[in-house]
């Protein structure tokens, strides 16, 4: 019985994290897909280059709230016997469904507030010192993507320091290296000098390479 259950809250933590907010406001509020402008990316910041700072935040906060749930809801309720590993499996699944939405052929964002609503309810303190890490990094830089990526690099050296089990940490690693792939055009156009600075927009239609 153990088997089915445990499929069915990584299935259902799954298709939470593939509800494409992004693609689902934009939709809404501007009539386009957002997968044809500015990054082409199904995420907060893509989202706040046509809907603006409310319209980014209200995607972030919602695509965070996908993590939690995975995480706090459908793992306690499904298989509560699991525990902590059970919430984080099903908050990588979650993550994975951000990523890799099944309702848009496979094509997602790039997992960071997702992410960080998983780490918000399993791991607050960790949560909370990498989110601080990667607020300064951001405050320094001002490119959403630095932010981003250092607070993922953070994210398995935090945990370690914290005395956390090794299979988390190797998750967490997992999650780093995930943001870090997830980033490698953000990566590319840092090293060219064209990655945009937080504020500005960009109306030029998506790199099909990302």
């Amino acid at each position: 019985m153990t088997t089915p259950v445990t499929t069915a809250a990584l299935t259902a933590s799954y298709l939470t994290g593939s509800i494409p907010t992004a693609y689902l406001l934009v939709r809404q509020a501007k009539g386009i897909d957002v997968r044809t402008v500015g990054s082409g990316n199904v995420g907060a910041t893509n989202a706040s280059r046509v809907l603006g700072f409310k319209g980014g935040a209200a995607v972030f906060v919602l695509d965070l709230l996908k993590g939690v749930v995975a995480s706090r809801v459908i793992a306690p309720w499904l298989i509560p016997w699991a525990g902590g590993t059970g919430e984080l499996a099903c908050g990588f699944a979650a993550i994975l469904g951000h990523n890799f939405s099944a309702f848009l052929k496979f094509r997602g964002g790039k997992g960071v507030a997702t992410t960080i609503g998983v780490l918000a309810g399993t791991m607050p303190l960790v949560a909370a010192v990498c989110g601080a890490i990667g607020l300064g990094a951001y405050a320094v830089t001002k490119y959403v993507s630095v932010g981003s990526l250092t607070a993922a690099v953070a994210l398995p050296i935090v945990q370690a320091l914290a005395g956390q089990p090794p299979r988390h940490i190797a998750l967490g690693a997992v999650l780093m290296a995930l943001i870090v792939i997830r980033h490698r055009e953000n990566i590319r156009r840092l090293i060219d000098g064209t990655e945009l600075r937080a504020g500005r927009r960009q109306s030029e239609k998506v790199r099909r390479s990302s």
